[in-house]
């Protein structure tokens, strides 16, 4: 049988250096933007695996490999499938998801899913410190492969520096990074972050003065035109800045001077920019600074028809809609190859991938107990959903061509045409913002943003955005006006929607045909509208129910969630003693993402008709929606 896989680019010498050290090298690799860091990653894993000499070789299971980002995790999970000759067997998983499933085999009876993930992160520190990872069954790692290795910061970055220095004697490591593209510093206490700089890879240092091996990728592979490499000449400069707030504000008026010095747009309406964009094939990224920009990007380019995807956040997982669907056509418990594969091939519309891609990933996340043949355990596919715990390998893809992203989640991605909102001008910003701005971090997500692109970069004015706001704690964004008062729209996220039970239980809609109406008619960037049919609050604290409504029929495919409820409520809530005298009638504007896969009771599903063991299709929403209210409001006080 051919081997249908394109062929892996040649290795340079670079490259080679880092792939063929033995297994229990220690080895730190400085990979700047564009320098083929994954391709080099899976070449490793491949001579860690299966190297010439068996005694040298390693079994998937002793490797433990780890990034940052779900992106960075596909990414890498892709080219071990495309292009792994002997990895394939290889996970690689985010610290977040490592952490948890390391709880939940340890410390089964507590409900992890219901911790932060940093609280998640503090207790998987405290459990390897107490020898959880020899209580399992393939015990500690052999060597751990740490990717974006310059990210690591906070209780993340002491998880690694754990496992490290718990098993130094006993396992090699191969940590690859790049301190210009250090970008999530912010996820630690303010006060914290200048200390953080550079902390992970001075540790490494000082931990193993001896026998850390330095090396570095240097070639550009991803740029390939003049425009696109017109921030590299800085890479060194910001690769070596420290905590030096005047050195960061010259590097980034200097790449804000190259930016502005590229070919641009006037605005975000502008016709040239619209015909660029609208049903262009080339696989596109419009990138903002912060998620408020990115939102408004998406709203205008939404009022002029455009079709494009928001990314999501990171952490913000889903179970694609096709697995729904796939149950939804059985009531077994179990299945094998053949009837898995009947029923995939029945999926309307396909599922985006085939299933001999599909089976084998659910075969090892969800098999059958042991004694039988090869077969996948429904209840335990429910549980993945439930849990969100699904396979990175399997979430739906971004298939537009036009993304609309923050550059912390564009991070470790790559475009052929890249679009940048220009940044703010540093001389200009009011002394009360550079306060609350750090310097380094601001000269990093800017060099990150300028090094996504292939071939055009480009830049247009940003949006308007003074009059989006940001609620506290829950950091919902929502529309106000020039008065404190004013409320006009919010913004919908994939948790305002109703999991517990199918849509249309309780709603005077047969769940059964929502269910047959989510597969055949509601599609992404579809328009949705919340309506009140009673305007009575739900609970203490909470807003009225809301219906989620599809198409000019307005179809009910859904019910907000409980965390939506109190989270209006909030929003609405100017003041302690502010009196919400009216709720909006209706909230117009939102739209689909996706339909995805959720789980509940199996037994609540089964007495209102619907199939799947207890997995149903749900609508995700998505956009800025707007308050209609029956009249205007009027001042409160």
């Amino acid at each position: 049988m051919n081997d249908l896989r394109p062929a892996a680019p040649p290795l340079t010498e670079e490259q080679r250096a880092v792939v063929e050290q033995p297994w229990d090298a220690r080895l730190l690799v400085s990979a700047g933007a564009g320098s083929g860091k994954t391709h080099t990653v899976v070449r490793r894993l491949d001579h860690l695996v299966g190297g010439d000499d068996p005694e040298e070789s390693l079994e998937a299971g002793e490797i433990l490999v780890l990034s940052f980002s779900r992106a960075a995790v596909r990414d890498l999970t892709e080219r071990i499938a495309r292009h792994g000759e002997r990895a394939n067997r290889v996970r690689a998983r985010t610290f977040d998801a490592w952490a948890l499933d390391l709880l939940l085999r340890t410390y089964p009876d507590t409900d992890w899913h219901a911790e932060s993930f940093d609280a998640r992160i503090e207790a998987a520190v405290k459990a390897v410190e107490a020898g959880a990872l020899d209580a399992t069954e393939e015990g500690p790692p052999t060597h751990v492969v740490i990717d974006e290795a310059q990210d690591l910061v906070g209780e993340r970055r002491n998880l690694v520096e754990t496992v490290l220095d718990k098993y130094q004697d006993e396992l090699g490591f191969t940590v690859v990074g790049d301190a210009a593209q250090g970008i999530y510093g912010f996820q630690v206490e303010p006060d914290l972050r200048e200390q953080e700089n550079g902390w992970f890879f001075d540790w490494l240092r000082s931990s193993y003065p001896d026998d850390l091996n330095e090396l570095s990728l240097t070639a550009n592979f991803r740029a390939r035109t003049t425009e696109a490499r017109v921030a590299l000449s800085l890479t060194t400069r910001v690769q070596r800045l420290g905590t030096d707030d005047a050195e960061a504000e010259r590097l980034f008026q200097a790449l804000s001077d190259r930016l502005a010095d590229l070919p641009g747009f006037t605005s975000l309406d502008d016709e040239v920019l619209l015909m660029a964009v609208r049903d262009n094939p080339t696989p596109t990224a419009i990138l903002s600074r912060d998620n408020r920009q990115a939102l408004m990007v998406s709203e205008r380019l939404r009022d002029h028809g455009v079709p494009h995807i928001l990314k999501r956040k990171l952490e913000d997982r889903s179970a694609p809609g096709w697995i729904a669907d796939l149950l939804a056509r059985t009531d077994a418990s179990t299945l094998a190859k053949k009837r898995f594969d009947t029923l995939f091939s029945e999926l309307d519309p396909p599922a985006g991938i085939d299933s001999e891609e599909a089976w084998p990933v659910l075969l090892r996340y969800a098999r059958a107990g042991s004694g039988r043949a090869e077969q996948i355990d429904v209840v335990r596919v429910r549980e993945l959903i439930a849990t969100r715990r699904f396979p990175e390998e399997l979430a739906p893809l971004d298939t537009a061509p036009l993304t609309v992203s923050t550059v912390h989640r564009a991070k470790g991605l790559e475009y052929d045409r890249v679009i940048l909102l220009d940044p703010p001008a540093w001389s200009e910003l009011p002394k009360r913002v550079k306060d609350e701005v750090d310097p380094v971090a601001e000269v990093r997500g800017l060099y990150v943003a300028m090094t996504r692109a292939r071939d055009d970069l480009l830049h247009v004015p940003g949006p308007e955005i003074r009059q989006l706001r940001t609620q506290r704690p829950s950091g919902r964004s929502y529309l106000g006006g020039f008065k404190y008062w004013e409320r006009y729209g919010l913004q919908l996220r994939g948790r305002d929607v109703r999991r517990d039970v199918p849509p249309g239980h309780g709603a005077d809609a047969d769940p059964a045909k929502v269910q047959e109406y989510l597969r055949e008619a509601v599609r992404p960037g579809d328009p949705v509208t919340l309506v009140a049919p009673l305007a009575l609050t739900e609970g203490d604290r909470q807003s009225p129910r809301y219906l989620i409504v599809h198409g000019d029929e307005e179809r009910v495919v859904g019910e907000v969630s409980e965390t939506f409820r109190c989270e209006l409520y909030a929003v609405l809530k100017v003041s302690a003693t502010w009196e919400i005298r009216d709720w909006p009638e209706r909230i117009e504007g939102g739209h689909v993402d996706c339909v995805e896969a959720v789980a509940g009771a199996a037994s609540v599903a089964a007495d209102v008709g619907v199939t799947g063991n207890g997995v149903w299709s749900a609508v995700r929403l998505a956009g800025l929606a707007r308050f209609a209210r029956a009249e205007n409001d009027e001042e409160q006080t």
